[in-house]
């Protein structure tokens, strides 16, 4: 009996689709998109421990003592040796109050909106991967005479670490498209 129990919390567990951060592809060029996002709320930290400080808040350690749905993707950047991540928070929040935090390291915002190109790529992430896509998105941008406002790459991750197959990444830098 337990065996059934395990296996249909497994299904159930592992085939629940987390709801993913909403963009709009204005262009597509040779496997880079050009996208528009529009604001949403996110939480982020700069520390040794972000995923463990980020898992923790959406867990309950908050001042609600909520639960908060995880979403995708997971944002990363290091700029000066300095390591941030940030969770999406879901939709919902955009438009209600936000859960504010226990630990002040974390810091609760609505993005701005702004347009980006991107870069997909499989498999587990490494920092070969990264400087290989950054440096295609790079080529591409130049290539259309497509201007960056930053030259520092945003690292997305859309799955959980125990997903093997079918992994999703991507690189994203600021770009002057359009009207923005």
């Amino acid at each position: 009996m337990s065996k059934y129990l395990f296996f249909l919390f497994s299904i159930t567990m592992f085939s629940q689709q987390p709801e993913t951060q909403q963009y709009i592809i204005v262009k597509s060029m040779d496997g880079v998109d050009i996208r528009y996002y529009p604001p949403s709320m996110k939480a982020k930290v700069t520390s040794n421990n972000n995923f463990s400080k980020l898992f923790k808040y959406i867990s309950g350690h908050n001042l609600d003592n909520t639960k908060i749905a995880m979403t995708t993707p997971v944002y990363m950047t290091n700029k000066g040796g300095l390591s941030t991540m940030e969770f999406v928070l879901p939709s919902r929040y955009l438009d209600t109050s936000v859960i504010l935090p226990k630990d002040n390291s974390i810091e609760v915002y609505r993005s701005k909106e702004g347009v980006f190109a991107a870069i997909s790529y499989g498999g587990y992430s490494n920092s070969e991967k990264i400087a290989k896509n950054y440096r295609l998105l790079i080529e591409k941008l130049t290539q259309e005479n497509i201007m960056m406002i930053s030259d520092s790459p945003i690292v997305l991750s859309y799955d959980a670490p125990y997903k093997v197959f079918n992994r999703r990444n991507e690189i994203l830098l600021e770009v002057v498209y359009g009207t923005n």
